[in-house]
């Protein structure tokens, strides 16, 4: 059951962040549903502020002020656990059902990271694997990790093609 735990955003009185956050885990904890509340989350940004004096203050500040991040299974014992917590004031959603963000909003948010380890540099032959141009081979011309992009120039109908593809729609060829 826990691996259908998804992000979710819960609503807080601005300036509850942190309390809530450890609210609800140890709410979980008394409860013992650590296993449907898995992880509380505050996304924070670093700030460097450059003062008049020529001072230089990094801090770190809210990018979410008044919302907090739960990755849990929703049932209704959550749902009111969540919901009991003092400072919090209900989930993100329509009509106060709860909507868990999607994986590409908890890549962007920089909540969960994934690491995608790749077999190949550039230069290296490849085999696309995923997408309209699958089973197709090419060379690797550039490498993106950050931005989980690789180009790679495929022959189609006798033309060097360059192709945008992310990072795990190839894979080394076999030699």
């Amino acid at each position: 059951m826990a691996e259908n735990a998804k992000w979710y955003v819960v609503h807080t009185y601005s300036g509850y962040e942190n309390a809530v956050a450890s609210a609800i885990m140890k709410s979980a904890e008394n409860r013992k549903m650590q296993d449907l509340v898995q992880e509380v989350n505050i996304p924070l940004e670093t700030v460097t502020e450059h003062t008049d004096s020529g001072e230089v203050k990094t801090f770190e500040r809210k990018v979410f002020p008044g919302y907090v991040l739960v990755k849990m299974v929703l049932t209704d014992n959550t749902w009111h656990l969540v919901h009991s917590v003092r400072g919090a004031t209900g989930f993100v959603g329509a009509e106060g059902k709860a909507i868990p963000l999607t994986e590409q909003e908890i890549y962007d948010l920089g909540v969960e990271h994934r690491e995608i380890v790749v077999g190949y540099g550039v230069g290296d032959t490849v085999k696309v694997t995923d997408g309209p141009l699958e089973g197709f081979l090419g060379t690797v011309e550039e490498l993106d990790a950050e931005k989980d992009l690789v180009r790679v120039v495929v022959s189609m109908f006798g033309r060097e093609t360059p192709v945008d593809l992310q990072l795990d729609q190839v894979e080394p060829a076999e030699k």
